[in-house]
């Protein structure tokens, strides 16, 4: 009635009001609809809250983008799959722009100079303490996409750093289960006593509550950085990095080996940068990386395996001119990853340079190398020896890891490492009686040695990630053969752990088992290589065993060798379980490899170090997969 009582007028300029508002309104909806939906998603997922472990904080892994991967060729195994991982929950992802590149020229460290240079500026310095205090997160590391490609120059200017991803792009943590705690629980165990009795030094004596040092750098410490952060221990992890920060001097008048140097040192320093972020672990790792390079100054550029970190000079052993193959080829990985952050191509150079000379070297027996080589002359010597074990092992893991590390681009490498392979099924596998175990044996003039070191079981993991890495399925059946056989190594002991070198029996014998222990290799250094190949194996099959393996370890680990005021012991007597004999030495391997190795065994979340993104070395120190510019 009332609408009827207003005059045409009236009812004409309220219709077009209506009409004028309708069309606002759905211009305002189709403009600004969608962005402030995104945006609210966002503010929810900033106000995400991560599930808790009590007196935990898991770390998430740095968040590096998967390179394509390439298939395995099954061949004729189509129930093995390289890549068949355990189901998952579902996580969110890290953005796909983000890489990590190949060596660019032009990155520098920064010096304390320009750090200074900033405070000079008040707005700028707080700028840069709002971005380090992102860096140093404990919700992962990403590596900045962009970098310099300028050639180098003598200006120094600043590295690439990882960033940190707050919330868009950070995945949920998996839960962490019962034996990661048991982990945890062990790590810590052995942290008291490295904290107690040995702390700043290179390593622990649990038994008399003391210490003993190799090169006076605080090796245990270094070893087990990233191994905390990997853990999610913040606590002890920021009060090592106070010590690094404060004590750890490398202008010391000390002789070290460059091998194990550059594998505790160096790589621990690298990955805890990229795990962590934060710029002091690459400013350390350049320091110790410069102080290494005299010894590659020697007549056929092959590395002496000492240097004095001090004074700049270098040598051989006092008793030869010989450094053993696996130490000059077992460095590639760390000197290569410093020259991508730095821009100094002088640490690559020098390490390439080894490998092609390598490459080129006669007396090899279809791929396998002898144990030593000349640093004068740059030859083999002692040729006719070939083993997997001590002085040589990983030559052929870091054949195939530079290749990997390089974007899969090293042609050679990956010959050399495929042709070792061949050689090692040519030569050095047998079967023992009476389980019919697959072992590599030795060979020393044409004799055949079932002799086996324990430091030979890094092999099926290895090969496991060649055949992830698109190598025919052959090394995937053969890494599973070998796993079992290093599983009875400890299996076949009465305190269920491997000692340091076994020997097959190749012939069936009334009351004798697989596995035969000589009185002088009876002992056990806590080592990790069987832990390390049981992780890739659960990794890329997702068979249960694997873990179930790495967890009977564990608690034997627990039985025999943990020492009741903190730490644990290396052991002389394995087959002796009333007294294994303890040696009084915790090797700092134990945390900076076993454990670690042993928490990521036992965890499901593949982007827990992603081994599409990171490649391990040596001592279990992940470095970044370089992605194509």
């Amino acid at each position: 009635k009332k609408w009827k009582q207003l005059s045409r007028l009236q009812r004409s300029v309220i219709l077009f009001l209506f009409a004028f508002l309708a069309v606002c309104g759905v211009i305002s909806y189709t403009n600004m609809g969608e962005p402030w939906k995104s945006l609210t998603n966002k503010s929810l997922d900033d106000q995400r809250i991560e599930p808790e472990v009590p007196g935990l904080k898991l770390a998430n892994p740095a968040v590096l983008p998967a390179p394509q991967k390439a298939d395995a060729n099954l061949g004729d195994y189509p129930e093995l799959s390289p890549q068949k991982q355990p189901k998952l929950p579902h996580v969110r992802r890290g953005p796909p722009n983000l890489q990590i590149k190949p060596p660019r020229r032009g990155m520098r460290l920064k010096t304390q100079r320009d750090s200074s240079e900033v405070v000079e500026e008040p707005a700028q310095a707080d700028k840069e303490e709002k971005t380090e205090k992102s860096i140093i997160s404990w919700r992962g590391a990403v590596i900045e996409p962009d970098q310099s490609t300028e050639p180098p120059s003598s200006k120094i200017k600043e590295p690439e750093k990882p960033s940190s991803m707050e919330a868009e792009g950070q995945k949920e943590p998996v839960p962490i289960n019962e034996r990661q705690m048991a982990v945890i629980e062990a790590f810590r165990h052995a942290w008291k006593g490295y904290k107690d009795f040995a702390w700043g030094h290179d390593e622990l004596k649990p038994l008399s509550k003391s210490y003993s040092e190799w090169f006076g750098l605080g090796l245990t410490l270094i070893d087990a950085l990233d191994t905390m952060w990997i853990l999610g221990l913040k606590e002890e992890f920021e009060e090592a990095r106070k010590w690094v920060a404060n004590d750890l001097v490398f202008d010391k008048n000390v002789d070290v080996n460059l091998f194990e140097s550059t594998i505790r040192i160096l790589g621990g320093l690298l990955s805890t940068y990229h795990l962590s972020g934060d710029s002091l672990f690459l400013e350390k790792a350049k320091d110790i990386g410069s102080r290494l390079m005299p010894a590659f100054n020697t007549p056929s550029k092959v590395p002496y395996s000492d240097v004095n970190i001090g004074r700049g000079t270098a040598h051989p052993p006092r008793w030869t001119s010989d450094s053993t193959v696996a130490e000059v080829t077992s460095i590639q990985l760390e000197f290569r990853e410093l020259s991508r952050l730095t821009g100094d191509e002088k640490f690559q150079k020098a390490v390439d340079e080894v490998m092609k000379h390598v490459h080129t070297l006669s007396g090899k027996n279809d791929g396998l190398v002898p144990m030593f080589i000349n640093t004068n002359s740059g030859q083999f010597t002692h040729l006719g020896v070939y083993t997997l074990g001590a002085r040589a092992d990983s030559y052929y893991e870091y054949l195939l890891k530079q290749w990997i590390q390089g974007g899969k681009k090293e042609n050679e490498l990956l010959e050399d490492y495929v042709r070792a392979i061949e050689g090692v099924k040519k030569h050095l596998l047998q079967r023992s009686q009476p389980k019919q175990l697959t072992f590599v044996g030795e060979l020393a003039h044409g004799h055949f040695s079932a002799k086996m070191d324990h430091l030979v079981c890094f092999l099926p993991g290895t090969l496991a990630l060649g055949a992830h890495n698109g190598l025919t399925a052959d090394h995937m059946k053969l890494a599973e053969a070998l796993m079992e056989t290093c599983y009875q190594m400890y299996v076949q002991v009465e305190t269920g752990l491997s000692p340091e070198i076994v020997h097959f029996n190749l012939h069936a014998q009334k009351g004798h088992k697989d596995v035969e222990i000589k009185p002088a290799d009876r002992h056990n250094l806590l080592r990790p290589e069987t832990v390390e190949s049981l992780f890739y194996m659960y990794r890329f099959t997702g068979d249960k065993k694997y873990q179930d393996w790495g967890w009977e370890i564990l608690q034997n680990f627990n039985k025999y060798t943990r020492v009741p005021t903190g730490g644990y012991t290396s052991i002389n007597n394995v087959q002796n379980p009333s007294n294994p004999e303890p040696r009084d030495k915790m090797e700092s391997f134990f945390l900076g490899e076993t454990l670690k190795y042993m928490f990521l065994l036992f965890s499901d979340d593949i982007d827990l170090i992603n081994l599409d993104k990171y490649v391990f070395n040596t001592e279990a120190h992940p470095l970044p997969i370089w992605m194509p510019a």
